[in-house]
């Protein structure tokens, strides 16, 4: 993915200045780097959060509770882990 390592960079400093009590959303990080279509970088944030998730470095949640990654379903925040 062509935007990994800058996606990946800006989600873990998003989630640790905001700290263990607080998530971002996934579109956040999107708005932040693709400000003129970030909806189409949607699938890759959302990708690049996962394989963070999966190495332990933050946590993917749905109404605050850490979620199965391997069966998300509707809208997911990201916290540092």
């Amino acid at each position: 993915m062509q935007h990994y390592d800058k996606i990946a960079t800006t989600i873990l400093a998003t989630a640790i200045h905001r700290g263990a009590e607080k998530s971002t959303c996934p579109s956040e990080i999107a708005r932040m780097l693709f400000p003129d279509d970030w909806r189409k970088h949607m699938e890759d944030v959302r990708e690049v959060a996962i394989n963070l998730h999966n190495k332990g470095s933050v946590v993917i949640t749905q109404k605050g509770v850490p979620v199965d990654v391997k069966h998300i379903k509707g809208p997911v925040r990201i916290k540092i882990a």
